[in-house]
């Protein structure tokens, strides 16, 4: 096993998740460089939780972490494929920064059985989607040694850094875009702007588990959020 790798190792499907074939990705408009303590897409210093473009069901899931621990003392992050923005928080469930995502190009909240196991070429476009549910992260590595973070290791689905795989993905472009439309792109694998993955998801998520909470945007909340939406 090449020394780079990280418990679990690779797989084929993450080699285009997490590795990217062509160009490293620049800071995004979105996500500028900011100063210390400052998130890269908005402020909790100015405003607290609720970020401002939160949906209702990000709402309702980060209250009943906050009130119940589900998180288990571990930092963790909310992200709402119908908004395509990821909410990061502390393991004191402290808002710390909010930013847009890529998507799976497919909409669909359930990975197919086996596809971590295929080649990309055998996976259609309806079979890209990124699941939705609770997921312990896990930190790992790609073939080029950069960190990414582990959602579903089966389903050779991660969280990592914007990479340009094709210019005609158009990829910094879509992240760039105010449309939700546009950020549904990738074989399944959550991309974040590279300036904020390295001030929140890197030290969070990148040294030992976290919790992913990623919501659903084909079946309802409450069908794989039970408890969080009977939480008062």
């Amino acid at each position: 096993m090449p020394l780079f790798f990280t418990t679990p190792p690779l797989r084929r499907r993450s080699v285009l998740c997490g590795l990217g074939a062509l160009l490293a990705a620049a800071a995004w408009p979105e996500a500028q460089a900011a100063p210390t303590g400052q998130p890269a897409d908005e402020n909790p210093a100015k405003s607290a939780w609720p970020a401002a473009r939160a949906t209702p069901q990000a709402r309702q899931l980060v209250r009943w972490i906050e009130g119940t621990g589900d998180n288990q003392g571990l930092p963790f992050a909310v992200v709402d494929k119908l908004a395509a923005r990821i909410h990061i928080f502390s393991a004191q469930a402290l808002w710390l920064g909010t930013a847009p995502v890529l998507l799976g190009a497919a909409r669909g909240d359930h990975s197919v059985p086996g596809i971590g196991q295929r080649p990309l070429a055998q996976i259609r476009p309806e079979e890209r989607t990124t699941p939705a549910g609770r997921f312990v992260t896990e930190p790992g590595r790609n073939l080029r040694g950069e960190d990414i973070v582990w959602i579903d290791y089966d389903a050779a689905v991660s969280l990592h850094r914007v990479r340009s795989v094709s210019a005609a993905e158009r990829r910094l472009q879509r992240l760039a875009s105010h449309g939700v439309q546009d950020k549904r792109i990738s074989y399944g694998c959550i991309n974040t702007p590279e300036v904020f993955y390295d001030q929140w998801i890197a030290p969070l998520f990148g040294h030992s588990s976290g919790v992913a909470y990623i919501l659903p945007d084909t079946e309802s909340f409450a069908s794989l959020f039970v408890a969080a939406s009977a939480y008062p």
